[in-house]
């Protein structure tokens, strides 16, 4: 169990929902718009770089490197957005890391000189790896199970829809023979997104106040990353052998091999290294390291023995088939998540991948046909492997530790990606981008690559005795297991083969889900309203929306004056994980990514807003529903119920309560029943229902 992530202390200083909060399509818009601005920029830039170093005075030298800079903080900043996210509220810190992507953004558009849009590029990789850790989680765990389907396409599209997009983006910049435009372009996204993440804010506490601070570990990320891809930029003009290539090159890839060391042998780690030695989710980690690395290389080799061929805008036009396949098998990354065939889709894209490598090669340099049949082959197979492998490493491990998982994977993916690349172009092509003999070779390679990650992946199914589950959504999501059980490395060569991997079994009917956006069950359920209908009013329950703050307690006393004693009532705190959506009671311990942990601290908060009920004169139950939007599962739950009144606080021009005007003028505008709102009309101290509330009923 972890400290309570709101102490006494926090609560004065929870903000007001924006007006968007909970809406899960203004929640996904954000996501996109946070993330592809630098992952598009990532493979859009070769074809400006010389635009960019002739009208700023930078060598090319100088522009790759800053890209190899930016890359590294990508890397590093996916470890370090670990670390806040335990110690800091994370929603706040999600508005910190969208100001550090305009502020990046604008810097690199702006840019008068090389120092200016190198630190400008340089913010901009770091914040997307922060936002990329610090919103994508919540919005798979925050929203009920029926939208992962929606999520996991969103996520694969923005991570390599806008990295296969690049090369058409780049390429049609570059033939304006200018790239200040977009990179305003990508400032603009990124003033939307930070837009969205104001509208849509709700807070959301520390994953874990206690966690240990881990310098040693954010500085290994740091210190190898940069290193290792400050060694592969320098390959554009320098031997391999050369000391200020191979001794920061072979330096990076040692420290953050020490890194993972250091995490698998830590007795409180920051990251789960060793929650992923078993069959399953190691299969995901090559799989994620092998496609990147194949991918990516291969891309850029072809690109770069292209590019003499071609005007910038057409050789991007030869690479737009892979934007289709990636976003053709991100939608049906959709379709197969919950399913058993979502195995066999991760290794259908691994070998995609190696057969759209084999087109690529067919001829050197391609033909157009080739280029395009390729590029084709290679979007499916990405599509289809990496971020689906992402997910067979998450539903290896319970929820709650998706952050680190995604944190420990996006840095192998970022590292292979952007290292093999440089290193294979190095002995393919000579110092004018000429195609050496060794360009064949370095296309074998990358063959291998894929299908040895394909085999490899095959292999370690085979000997660990693994037949291949369906996730069990459910369970998962309610952060106790993990989706599926994967069994120890070698598991069928040291026990014998496996009749079925345990915990196969399908979530059961009933830990469901529930229309319009609810999940889980009430905590106890009201009394049957026709026993003992001698002494009970015909009318239904009151509804108390309760989420513990002071404006809460205060609409219960404020009821309890207005309305006639022994009525039946109903105290309903809402919850969700990540932002919570309540203040706990002095003393809760839980971990906010948790979903049955949350639930186990909003049954506690519920329980005290019943008391406090009964004592105002009501017959009382308490009730904790998992929901978003606040105000529709308190409408929806006061309709299951047949309500006869819903009472809530609204702070007015006050901060200090949870439940927002929003929420409430939510609830009025759009509840058929009746809605008694109390309101805070005090700015300058706490609301109490003998000195500042008064009551209006809608």
């Amino acid at each position: 169990m972890l400290p309570s992530p709101l102490l006494p202390s926090q609560r004065a200083v929870r903000f007001q929902p924006g007006p968007l909060a909970g809406r899960y399509p203004a929640a996904a818009a954000m996501v996109i718009l946070f993330l592809t601005p630098y992952l598009a920029l990532s493979s859009a830039l070769p074809p400006v770089a010389p635009i960019i170093a002739a009208q700023l005075h930078m060598s090319l030298q100088a522009v790759n490197l800053t890209s190899g800079l930016a890359n590294a903080g990508y890397a590093a900043g996916t470890v370090l957005s670990v670390q806040f996210s335990q110690l800091l509220p994370q929603r706040r810190m999600l508005l910190v890391y969208g100001t550090m992507l305009v502020a990046g953004s604008v810097l690199a558009a702006a840019a008068t000189g090389p120092a200016m849009f190198i630190a400008g590029h340089v913010l901009q990789g770091l914040s997307t790896a922060l936002l990329l850790i610090a919103a994508a989680p919540p919005l798979f765990l925050g929203y009920p199970a029926d939208k992962l389907r929606w999520t996991v396409t969103i996520l694969d599209m923005c991570i390599f829809g806008a990295v296969a997009a690049g090369p058409l983006i780049g390429g049609a910049q570059a033939s304006f023979h200018a790239w200040r435009p977009l990179f305003w372009v990508v400032a603009g996204v990124a003033v939307v997104a930070l837009a969205l993440s104001l509208l849509t804010f709700e807070d959301a506490p520390p994953a874990n106040p206690s966690a240990p601070r881990d310098p040693a570990a954010i500085g290994l990320a740091a210190a190898g990353s940069v290193a290792a891809f400050w060694g592969a930029s320098e390959l554009l003009t320098h031997r391999f052998l050369d000391p200020v290539v191979v001794i920061p090159l072979l330096g990076g890839v040692v420290l953050l091999i020490l890194l993972l060391v250091y995490q698998y042998r830590g007795r409180r780690p920051l990251l789960t290294v060793r929650n992923l030695n078993s069959t399953i989710p190691l299969s995901g980690i090559v799989v994620v390291v092998c496609a990147a690395a194949a991918s990516v290389a291969a891309v850029t080799l072809t690109g770069t023995v292209l590019a003499p061929h071609y005007t910038p805008l057409h050789l991007g036009l030869l690479y737009v088939p892979e934007l289709g396949g990636a976003v053709i098998t991100a939608i049906a990354f959709g379709m197969v998540i919950s399913r058993r065939l979502f195995h066999y889709f991760v290794l259908a894209g691994m070998v995609f991948l190696a057969a759209g490598i084999l087109v690529l090669r067919g001829a050197i340099p391609p033909t157009t046909g080739l280029a395009l049949a390729g590029s084709a082959l290679v979007g499916v197979g990405v599509g289809a492997s990496v971020t689906p492998a992402l997910f067979l490493i998450g539903f290896s491990v319970r929820s709650p530790s998706i952050q680190r998982v995604f944190a420990i994977s996006e840095m192998l993916r970022a590292v292979a990606a952007f290292l093999v690349a440089p290193v294979l172009l190095y002995f393919a092509v000579t110092q004018t981008g000429l195609p050496t003999p060794a360009m064949s070779t370095a296309l074998w390679i990358c063959f291998g690559l894929a299908a040895g990650g394909a085999l490899a992946g095959v292999l370690l199914y085979l000997l660990g005795g693994v037949r291949p589950p369906a996730p069990a959504l459910a369970r998962w999501m309610g952060g106790r297991e993990p989706g599926w059980e994967s069994p120890p490395l070698l598991a069928a060569v040291r026990h014998g083969p496996a009749g079925h991997v345990p915990g196969q079994t399908p979530a059961r009917a009933g830990s469901g889900h529930g229309s319009g956006g609810r999940i889980a069950a009430s905590l106890t359920s009201l009394p049957h309203r026709h026993a003992d209908r001698r002494h009970r009013d015909q009318a239904g329950p009151v509804v108390f929306a309760y989420d513990g703050s002071d404006l809460a307690k205060a609409a219960i006393a404020e009821a309890g004056r207005q309305l006639p004693a022994n009525r039946d009532a109903l105290v309903l705190t809402v919850w969700r994980t990540y932002s919570v959506g309540f203040l706990p009671e002095p003393g809760a311990t839980f971990d906010a990514a948790c979903a049955h942990e949350v639930k186990q601290a909003a049954e506690q908060t519920a329980a005290h807003g019943a008391a406090l009920a009964q004592a105002a004169g009501f017959r009382v139950q308490a009730s904790a529903v998992q929901g978003t939007p606040t105000w529709k599962a308190i409408i929806d739950t006061a309709g299951e119920h047949q309500a006869s009144l819903i009472v809530l606080g609204s702070r007015g021009r006050a901060t200090p309560g949870l439940l927002a005007g929003s929420v409430a003028g939510a609830v009025a505008s759009r509840s058929p029943r009746p809605v008694l709102i109390v309101r805070d009309h005090d700015r300058a101290s706490t609301p109490t229902p003998e000195t500042s509330a008064s009551a209006t009923v809608s």
